[in-house]
């Protein structure tokens, strides 16, 4: 990314001779530099992203989030200078094989979440916006059908994703309105010293279903357990987490956000 090289003053005072990291962990598409204490983040100025600060703003003091230190656009880019989140990710070795304190932070976590005042928060989602924005992806052919569950589509599942987005208008459920994180996986979630330590990646968060953030949750510890990605561990059962948080399992929701974030 050329822009990197041309950083705006309000970046450049803070990071000018500092060592980092370039970390290209997830599929945002943008690039990330770790310093020591700051994080970088460099990415195509959308309103989303302004909206995002937003949210950032609003949140000093209501939960461990990266506080918004700097931030500027130029050339069409968003330059954003955040604290760095302290601890490890929830995907760490260390939690994985501590299925108990995994979980129980994992519940923590939520319940952190839902517990913040949303009265006066600045953005909310919206699922008939949700809903366009699959539509205009399917209609572009930037869903990528490599990056879904095998029983999504084909036998057994969905023909195709217009198929499954005309599934998903018909099925839209009554949300329980909470303050959530969006994209609630493990690599997300940051603990320490049995804690939960902070959240980072606040794209997506606002006022949405409680059970938006749960169905990310559950099946990103289930693909981080199950040999998803290559390792099973067999000690953690990712259904412990709705003991964890008291809630009997509603699998029509849960089975509801999965579908949707498919066509993202």
């Amino acid at each position: 990314m050329e822009t990197i090289n041309n950083l705006p003053e309000s970046i450049r005072k803070f990071t000018e001779g500092k060592s980092f990291e370039t970390n290209d962990f997830g599929k945002s598409g943008s690039l990330v530099r770790i310093y020591d204490d700051f994080v970088l983040k460099v990415e195509k100025e959308r309103p989303q992203i302004a909206k995002m600060v937003e949210v950032m703003r609003w949140l000093e003091g209501k939960l461990p989030a990266p506080k918004v230190l700097a931030t500027e656009v130029k050339d069409g880019y968003r330059y954003l200078l955040m604290s760095k989140v302290r601890g490890r990710m929830a995907l760490d070795e260390y939690y994985l094989n501590r299925s108990e304190e995994l979980v129980t932070l994992l519940a923590e976590a939520l319940k952190m979440l839902w517990s913040v005042d949303i009265s006066d928060c600045p953005k909310t989602f919206d699922l008939d916006e949700e809903l366009e924005e699959a539509k205009y992806r399917i209609e572009h052919n930037l869903v990528d059908l490599e990056d879904t569950e095998p029983e999504t589509f084909g036998e057994g599942g969905f023909k195709d994703p217009q198929e499954l987005l005309q599934w998903l208008y018909d099925h839209k459920p009554e949300p329980d309105p909470v303050f959530a994180h969006g994209d609630f996986c493990l690599p997300n979630i940051f603990f320490e010293d049995g804690k939960v330590s902070g959240f980072i990646d606040l794209g997506d968060a606002g006022i949405a279903d409680r059970w938006y953030d749960i169905a990310l949750g559950y099946r990103s510890l289930k693909h981080n357990v199950d040999g998803h990605y290559g390792k099973v561990y067999a000690d953690v059962n990712p259904d412990e987490l709705f003991t964890k948080l008291r809630l009997a399992p509603d699998w029509e929701r849960i089975k509801y956000y999965i579908l949707l974030d498919e066509l993202f």
